[in-house]
Order: structure tokens, then C-alpha cells, then sequence
């Protein structure tokens, strides 16, 4: 065998053996090289930010580079998202994904620029958390079940506070009408914070809020937890009932927010970026840090939540329709 044919040989070999080696892996390769963006669809400082920040600081100090956080806020989340969605599948952007932008919107919206189920890849649900059922202490229901009792007993009378059309405390209640049979009316404001002032202050009795946004003015008593969305009780609120338990069962309402990338981003890359934050969220420090503020820390894998989104966007658009919800 001359010396050229056995490079011939070998150089055949080689490549059969690489048709063995899965796409991703071999475009993986070396990822990341420079920094990642990481695009959030909302305004800097909420929930879904301080996620997104954790997420980036625990991603950056795993794989070596800079994981860069950018609000492109708009449109309740659809602006941010559609940008994620148009951008190149290499891993060098990932979008922060939640309820809103990707379980809520795509119901709510009749034109919507994107594809929660078909143009992403869902990586893994970073955390969870329950709404709470609040009502100012001047409120005569004490109880959950006092407060299904007058709502029962006047029709269209009660009224509730939300942060908008379409947001997610608002179609919690809009699913509670629908599954008890309700009429409440509904008093949309622009921007949590407005709503939650306006309750404070007994302009509007009660309305549905994160368990987080909701605790300090639980405690200092100026509020009142009538009940939690979870399918169970949570650490932060153990004596207050869940409405599954108070005769609704399956009743579940959760906000939650997770990471997601272009469709068509190696797989490798996003089992990467999986295994990362699930070695962190569910490290003992950061994972008590969240549990202490009532998240749910999920870090599920990339089919776990891909299934989640589309069953949550399934659900919230059936909700909307039932209640011809219109965005703001």
C-alpha cells in the first residue's frame, strides 16, 4: 500500500467516523468564544430581570465569558421576544422567557411577531412562583371562602385590581370567574405598582399579585392573603389555603419565567447552558436564597419546558378567548 493511499484511507475514515459525531456537538465546539446577549423583553429592575441578571452572572462565571443582559422592552414583551426569535441559532443569544411574553401573549394578541412553540427552543424554566389573593384588611371577607361567598352573593359589584389587560394576576381572576361561576369587575391600571398603591390605599378591594411583591405588606398587616395559586402550599405563606384546596381542584395559576434560544441553536449548546443552571439554581445557597422569597427553583430540562410553554399557552388562550380579553 503506498504511502498516498493510505492517507486516502485514512482521511476516508475519518470522515466516516464523523458522520457518526452529532451536528450539534462538532458546532458546539469551543462555545462560547465572546460574549452572549441575553435579551430580556422587559424594563430593568423587576422579577423577570433580576432573574435574567442571576441567570447571566451564574452562566458568565461557569463558561468563561460575559453573559450580557439586554432590556428590549415593549409591547408587554412581544418587541424583545420577536428580536430574540429573529436572531442568528449560534448560542450567542438567549432570550429570557416567562408567562407573560410566551404563555399569555400569543392568545392575547391577534398579530403577534413570532412563534412561542415553533420558533424557539425552551431550555429550562429557571423558577416559578404563586399568585396571591390579597385584599385590603378594610375588606369585610376575611377568608377565602367569605370572599367567594360575597362574590357569590353580588354579582357584578365586586371589583378587582390588576396591572393590565391580559396580565397575569389579571386572567388568575379571570380563570377563578370562570371556574366558580363569578362576576367581578375588573379595574385594569398601567403598571403593578398603581394597582397595588390604589389597594393600600382600599380604592379597589382586592387583587392577585406575586407571592414576593406581596409578603412585606402581608406582614406589616396591610394587606391580607386570602389564598395562593399554587397547586400546593408554599413555605411563605403556610396558613394560607391554596383555592385547589378550597374546592376547586386543579385550580393552578403560577408566574414562572425561564431561558429559551433561537430554534435551530445546537443542541449541544443548549444542554450546556441546561446543565449550568441547574448546577446552579439548585446549589444549597441559591437555591434557599430563592425558597426564602417563594420561588419554586424548576431548572427543568429542554423538553420539560418546551412542554410547559406550550401546554401554559394552550391554557391562557382558552381563559382569554372565554373572556374576549383585548390587550391594553
Amino acid at each position: 500500500m503506498t504511502f498516498t493511499r493510505r492517507i486516502i484511507i485514512s482521511a476516508g475514515a475519518i470522515a466516516a467516523a464523523s458522520a457518526f459525531i452529532p451536528a450539534s456537538f462538532a458546532q458546539a465546539d469551543g462555545w462560547p468564544s465572546r460574549p452572549v446577549k441575553l435579551i430580556v423583553p422587559f424594563p430593568a429592575g423587576g422579577t423577570s430581570d433580576q432573574m435574567a441578571r442571576l441567570a447571566a452572572e451564574e452562566l458568565g462565571r461557569a463558561l468563561k465569558q460575559p453573559f450580557i443582559v439586554d432590556n428590549r422592552s415593549g409591547v408587554a414583551g412581544n418587541i424583545g421576544t420577536a428580536m430574540a426569535a429573529q436572531s442568528a441559532p449560534d448560542g450567542y443569544t438567549l432570550a429570557l422567557s416567562g408567562v407573560g411574553s410566551n404563555g399569555i401573549n400569543p392568545g392575547l394578541y391577534e398579530k403577534i411577531p413570532f412563534d412561542t412553540n415553533k420558533d424557539f427552543v425552551h431550555i429550562t424554566q429557571l423558577i416559578s412562583g404563586p399568585n396571591v389573593l390579597v385584599a385590603n384588611p378594610q375588606f369585610q371577607a376575611k377568608t377565602f371562602k367569605e370572599f367567594m361567598t360575597y362574590a357569590k352573593a353580588n354579582p357584578g359589584k365586586l371589583s378587582y385590581a390588576s396591572s393590565g389587560s391580559g396580565s397575569s394576576g389579571h386572567l388568575a381572576m379571570e380563570l377563578l370567574k370562570q371556574r366558580t361561576g363569578t362576576d367581578m369587575q375588573h379595574i385594569p391600571y398601567r403598571g403593578g405598582a398603581p394597582a397595588l398603591n390604589d389597594l393600600l390605599a382600599n380604592q379597589v378591594p382586592v387583587m392577585f399579585i406575586n407571592q414576593d411583591v406581596a409578603l412585606p405588606h402581608v406582614k406589616a398587616g396591610k394587606l391580607r392573603a386570602l389564598a395562593v395559586t399554587s397547586a400546593e402550599r408554599i413555605p411563605l405563606y403556610p396558613d394560607v389555603p391554596t383555592i385547589a384546596e378550597s374546592g376547586y381542584p386543579g385550580f393552578e395559576a403560577n408566574s414562572w419565567v425561564g431561558l429559551s434560544a433561537p430554534k435551530n441553536t445546537p443542541q449541544a449548546i443548549v444542554d450546556r447552558v441546561q446543565q449550568e443552571i441547574a448546577r446552579a439554581f439548585n446549589s444549597a445557597t441559591l437555591k434557599s436564597r430563592l425558597e426564602a422569597q417563594g420561588f419554586v427553583v424548576a431548572a427543568s430540562k429542554p423538553a420539560q419546558y418546551q412542554a410547559c410553554v406550550k401546554a401554559e399557552s394552550e391554557r391562557w388562550a382558552k381563559v382569554i378567548k372565554a373572556a374576549n380579553i383585548k390587550p391594553d
